[in-house]
């Protein structure tokens, strides 16, 4: 199956795209998404907790099973005043 992840803030640089396509096995759950951009980038792993997942524009957990054509936002933590 294929998901289109859209990046945002410090994740974005990191990747170095704002989206991408990413082609995951039959069954995938949302880590196993994050754990397969992190095995490209490991400068992700350590975000991997204070980062939030929403899949389709509702915020999930990370156990949610994925399906073809679902669009995952991988959102940072935000800072500023």
């Amino acid at each position: 199956m294929t998901v289109r992840i859209i990046i945002f803030a410090r994740l974005r640089e990191i990747v170095g795209a704002a989206e991408r396509p990413l082609t995951l096995p039959s069954g995938a759950l949302v880590r196993d998404a994050w754990a397969a951009l992190a095995a490209e980038m490991p400068a992700l792993s350590p975000l991997e907790t204070s980062t939030r997942v929403a899949r389709n524009g509702r915020i999930i957990a990370t156990d949610e099973p994925l399906h073809d054509g679902d669009e995952i936002a991988f959102l940072p933590p935000v800072g500023g005043g």
